[in-house]
């Protein structure tokens, strides 16, 4: 999972993935991780915020810590998920500086697992109010629970 600075939106969705992959079973399966292309915030828990809105569904954020992005994480990783238009430009270029084998193909967008949402990407609630919080949770719920039950097609 890949947002700007991986204080709200990567960690709200990586939290949210990992719960659903322990409810499924799965987590000796599925490794979940969450970075950011910018290193606004490395080393720092996911905004007070995001962690406060996803503690009241269920999904424990606290023990994450931002860190950004590298190489050896497209290189390393099956799928790399972006929220939005310029985290996956930034990803994709760093795509580009990968030797061996070509990882653009991993590299998608998280709302495209969305059945009941109708979005290109999952919006930033930094700057916003609570329900820009409440949506981002409501999204990436939508979307994990899909991509969730593709994966178990390879499980």
């Amino acid at each position: 999972m890949v947002c700007m600075g991986n204080i709200c939106r990567s960690p709200t969705a990586h939290g949210v993935l990992e719960r659903y992959i322990a409810q499924a079973g799965l987590q000796q399966l599925i490794e979940v991780d969450s970075a950011g292309t910018h290193a606004y915030h490395v080393g720092e828990p996911p905004d007070k915020r995001s962690q406060s809105h996803a503690l009241l569904r269920g999904f424990d954020l606290q023990h994450q810590r931002a860190r950004q992005v590298k190489a050896v994480d497209l290189m390393e990783s099956d799928v790399v998920l972006v929220m939005d238009q310029p985290n996956e430009t930034a990803v994709r270029a760093l795509a580009q500086t990968v030797s061996g084998p070509d990882v653009q193909h991993k590299i998608m967008r998280l709302a495209a697992f969305a059945t009941r949402h109708q979005a290109h990407e999952v919006p930033d609630p930094y700057y916003g109010g609570d329900k820009g919080f409440d949506y981002v949770l409501d999204l990436v719920e939508d979307a994990c629970q899909n991509l969730l039950d593709q994966l178990k097609a390879y499980a």
